[in-house]
């Protein structure tokens, strides 16, 4: 590095972080906060410069993100943004089956569930979560690990680039589950996707492939990360070839039947490897390092904005309806889920709700254990 002492300034001792090492940790759940070097093409590291990776590590619950998390990924992003060592931030998780599959359900089950105010001071900190992602003053990149789903997909699609591993899997489980994807899905999807498909992804809760995303633009690279025998393997359980099949590209459909059943199987005794993956990043990062940091923002943010736009339009009165709708829907959606080990369904009786509505009926104790899937029958 050139000699610069010469030049007259105040020593750079100050930092500018909200918090101190309260919100992170290493043991789960929690949020891991690391900062690792900067690594040019040869993969030397670059004195002085790094990426800031904000890990979630929920891996026994798909890396749900507890109340406690939230507040780790607020803190996470804020001190990646005001680092000047920092170039961009990555957002991951730990392990190879998730990235995150969105809100803790225990928790929104046994304390949340009911308590409408709760959940609306819970929601402030999740919209401080997706605005901290949002408001960086760094690139942010999401490396996908497994499962973006729900919440999950939310924050993930907050980010500005997608880097994702060719097993996981992308989609919505609101509607299903007792609740809408307001979470900035229904904001960032209408940008990404076509409407009708942006309105499908939203209510159907279909669980979509990294392939299929990647075909529709949702994501930037998609990487196997199957390693048999010195081969990658592209993910056996997905259409990888593309051909038309009733007028419809299947590029990226799960398969059906029997070879499902045969990919499912081979995938759970493979081994993954997230060389690629990471290669992927590394070469990104390197290219952001390249840039003058000012202008990379300011291209970054002139994007991002126009996302940003409709999330800050429609933030707050989602934040009001869904600590609502906690009184009723999402507390018999995420008490049906939360309990699916005991009655072995993790919906409601969807028939039977719209019958009891149908009638006027009262939402009470007996509307909810008439809907509510009982204990299994021994």
């Amino acid at each position: 590095m050139a000699d610069l002492s010469w030049i007259p300034r105040e020593s750079n001792d100050k930092n500018h972080y909200l918090w101190g090492e309260e919100h992170f940790g290493t043991e789960a759940p929690s949020v891991i906060y690391e900062k690792r070097p900067i690594l040019d093409p040869e993969g030397k590291a670059v004195e002085g410069l790094y990426s800031a990776w904000i890990i979630l590590n929920n891996p026994k619950q798909f890396n749900s993100y507890t109340t406690g998390m939230v507040k780790g990924v607020i803190a996470g992003f804020q001190r990646a943004s005001v680092d000047s060592s920092v170039v961009a931030a990555v957002f991951t998780a730990v392990g190879d089956k998730a990235f995150c599959t969105g809100g803790n359900t225990r928790e929104y089950a046994e304390y949340y569930a009911g308590r409408p105010n709760e959940y609306g001071l819970y929601m402030d900190l999740f919209i401080a979560m997706v605005d901290g992602i949002l408001g960086c003053k760094k690139p942010t990149i999401c490396r996908v690990n497994g499962m973006r789903v729900a919440g999950g997909q939310e924050i993930g699609m907050a980010c500005d680039l997608t880097i994702t591993s060719d097993l996981a899997i992308f989609g919505q489980a609101g509607p299903r589950h007792g609740s809408a994807p307001d979470g900035g899905s229904t904001d960032f999807l209408p940008w990404m996707l076509p409407m009708e498909l942006a309105i499908w992804n939203c209510i159907s809760c279909e669980l979509w492939s990294a392939y299929k995303m990647k075909r529709l633009g949702l994501l930037s690279k998609c990487m196997p990360v199957i390693r048999d025998g010195g081969k990658w393997i592209r993910n056996p359980a997905v259409v990888t070839d593309s051909y038309l099949e009733d007028g419809e590209i299947v590029y990226g459909e799960f398969k059906a039947g029997e070879e499902a059943k045969k990919a499912r199987e081979y995938i759970n005794n493979a081994k993954t490897d997230f060389a690629l993956v990471d290669a992927e990043v590394n070469k990104i990062l390197w290219t952001f390092t390249n840039l003058f940091p000012g202008c990379l923002i300011k291209s970054t943010e002139g994007v991002r904005l126009k996302k940003k736009f409709f999330w800050d339009q429609t933030k707050v009165i989602n934040r009001h309806w869904l600590a609502a709708n906690m009184a009723t829907e999402a507390n018999l959606g995420f008490t049906a889920f939360n309990t699916k080990k005991i009655t072995g369904k993790d919906t409601i009786d969807f028939i039977e709700y719209r019958r009891l509505q149908a009638h006027g009926a009262a939402f009470d104790t007996d509307f909810m254990a008439a809907v509510l899937p009982g204990p299994k029958k021994e």
